[in-house]
């Protein structure tokens, strides 16, 4: 499968409805994105079941921002509509196969389940310091 280019336009029709997405961002400029690229290309080729897509970060800067990317290239892997992976620097291709098979080993309900306790905890840390600073 090929990558799917993702725009401001198009980008939560693509993540929201797929249940596992890769997403490259990068631009045009960037040495080690152009040595990434056919690495991401390849794996595209190889997981057919997955949704590969880039990011050109000097299109989009409004994704870019949103996702807080200060380096380039970034993989992100996004299952379920949480991101469980996000890291700059090119990958070389076992590493990225690696990172694809610990993202497909995860058991999404305790991801869910950590994510509600974290935004839980950070719900009463922020009450509490409220509180004690009055």
């Amino acid at each position: 499968m090929s990558t799917v280019e993702l725009t401001k336009d198009n980008f939560d029709e693509i993540v929201s409805g797929n249940d596992f997405v890769l997403i490259d961002f990068w631009a045009e400029w960037c040495g080690p994105c152009k040595q990434f690229g056919p690495v991401f290309e390849r794996s595209s080729e190889e997981h057919g079941d997955l949704v590969f897509a880039k990011v050109n970060t000097e299109k989009e800067p409004e994704l870019a921002a949103a996702f807080d990317i200060r380096s380039i290239p970034t993989l992100m892997i996004v299952r379920q509509n949480i991101a469980v992976f996000a890291q700059p620097g090119a990958l070389p291709e076992a590493a990225l196969e690696d990172v694809i098979g610990q993202a497909r080993g995860l058991d999404m309900d305790e991801v869910r389940a950590s994510v509600a306790e974290a935004q839980a905890q950070q719900g009463q840390g922020g009450a509490g310091e409220q509180a004690q600073g009055e």
